[in-house]
């Protein structure tokens, strides 16, 4: 196997000590002379471990990551000055045999991979996007410790019989916390309690009057102040920490309003895309390979021919995380394509497996909208009905031949004026914008849209009016019941 760099070492790295190894093949021979030493964690030791890497003229340098002893390291060796190649390794890809393992050893494998090029570095952001990156994950710890507060504080009211989670599921919302203040203050009259509701809880007020009649103590009153001091004081951080990341984050407000446009994406979505990926995408060849490294992707496991777990692999969890919950956003909004990919996958796979499906897809749209500048384009809720409008109607038109109806479908003239669309649809079609073939309804007409003529027509005393004007059997009558009554509007009694 040819060498790839002449000079090089390998830095094991852990809480209190480094051991290094240099690899050095002389130009006079095809030898490699080794050079081990080990250095203290200590800011003065790691900058000896730096002058030593010059002293051998190393250039490119290989190391562990390590929990967050390897930080420390990279934070010496990483300024433009010190003229490294910097290259952090995943530990699964360096890993010891059993019963053949020292910091010596592992430093020697990690620079013997690395002169022979069979290491392949883990994506580390430059410094202010790493910055960022410890803003937003903050933000993530105190929204857990919010939960966590609002938790016990749904607990604690259990245990005095106060049921206001059975009412409200926000019971630190406004309401809520109002309520709370109170009973804190030392009020118990149910009704009074319930006055405090606003919104539209307020047409709760018999049901929070029966929930918060409960057994009430001065010890309960003291935990529930000390929880809500808890919860105003994480609600002040959380209120910080937005300003101070809105601040930091205006030199990329331009990217931010890009990534919004996609469905369901928010603010802090934006935040998290930007602080995780980058604005630069040249570390990931491809939108695949980004979604491989979020751990967005299906598993690939496979021997012998058989197909083993599709499990997803880990993978950057703060981006999975928000990513997947704006994937369940997505699922509840109404004429958005990724709605349609949601219910499509849905349907044969599940909805979790579907969650995860549209996150994928989020994040491969968030890299084209980052590596290239564009916005996100809405398709439309029917764009799968549209890519092949022949097979739609076969497929909807067997379907209803499945419960008893003749179909017969007749095309709609394609030439269609934007004043027919506008009256039909309530604002003008934006097909020819996006070069798509147009297939919106015109005006509507005064017959039925599709003629559906039915099997075996019902007799004209048994149809109402409405049924009628359609030219259907009614759908409002009802089959004899084994009573020998009718059931419906249009029953008569058979006695």
């Amino acid at each position: 196997m040819k060498l790839l760099y002449r000079r090089c070492a390998g830095l094991d790295v852990h809480k209190e000590t480094i051991s290094v190894c240099v690899r050095i093949r002389r130009s006079d021979s095809q030898q490699v002379e080794i050079q081990e030493k080990v250095f203290g964690a200590f800011t003065q030791e790691l900058e000896r471990l730096r002058d030593w890497l010059r002293e051998n003229k190393v250039k490119q340098v290989a190391m562990e990551s390590t929990g967050v002893y390897w930080i420390p390291v990279w934070n010496i060796l990483e300024p433009a000055s010190c003229g490294l190649e910097l290259l952090l390794v995943n530990p699964q890809t360096v890993r010891a045999l059993r019963g053949c393992k020292t910091d010596r050893i592992d430093a020697r494998r990690i620079a013997e991979y690395l002169q022979y090029g069979l290491l392949h570095g883990s994506f580390v952001p430059p410094r202010p996007i790493r910055q960022l990156r410890d803003l937003t994950r903050m933000r993530v710890q105190v929204q857990h410790d919010r939960n966590r507060v609002i938790n016990r504080m749904g607990r604690l009211l259990e245990t005095v019989n106060l049921k206001l989670s059975s009412v409200t599921r926000k019971i630190a919302g406004v309401s809520g916390r109002a309520i709370l203040k109170a009973i804190a203050r030392g009020k118990t009259q149910p009704e009074d309690l319930a006055s405090l509701a606003v919104g539209s809880l307020k047409a709760k007020k018999a049901a929070l009057a029966l929930a918060l009649r409960g057994r009430y103590s001065d010890h309960f009153r003291w935990l529930l102040g000390q929880l809500l001091e808890d919860l105003e004081r994480l609600d002040g951080e959380l209120a910080t920490l937005d300003s101070h990341i809105d601040r930091e984050m205006q030199p990329h407000a331009e990217l931010v309003c890009r990534l919004c446009t996609l469905p369901g994406v928010e603010r802090l979505t934006a935040w998290v895309l930007i602080a995780e990926l980058g604005v630069e995408m040249s570390q990931f060849p491809d939108a695949k390979h980004a979604a491989s490294w979020a751990g967005l992707c299906p598993g690939n496991a496979e021997s012998a021919g058989k197909r083993f777990s599709g499990k997803t692999r880990k993978g950057d969890r703060y981006l999975r995380r928000i990513l997947v919950q704006n994937a369940w956003a997505v699922s509840h909004m109404k004429d958005c394509f990724l709605t349609a990919v949601f219910y499509r996958i849905a349907h044969n796979c599940g909805r979790k497996k579907a969650a995860v499906a549209v996150a994928h897809r989020i994040l491969v749209m968030a890299y084209h909208i980052i590596r290239d500048g564009t916005e996100y384009r809405e398709r439309g809720g029917d764009y799968f009905d549209r890519v092949d409008a022949e097979r739609t109607a076969v497929r909807l038109s067997q379907r209803l031949e499945r419960i008893g109806y003749d179909v017969v479908l007749t095309r709609r003239p394609e030439a269609q004026t934007a004043e027919e669309a506008v009256r039909r649809r309530g604002r003008p079609c934006k097909c020819k914008e996006r070069g798509i073939p147009c297939n919106h309804p015109g005006p509507r007409p005064s017959r039925p849209r599709r003629g559906l003529l039915p099997t075996k027509p019902a007799p004209a005393s048994a149809a109402c009016s409405r049924c009628a004007k359609w030219g259907i059997a009614c759908i409002h009558v009802r089959p004899r019941k084994p009573n020998g009554n009718f059931s419906g509007p249009t029953a008569k009694s058979t006695s």
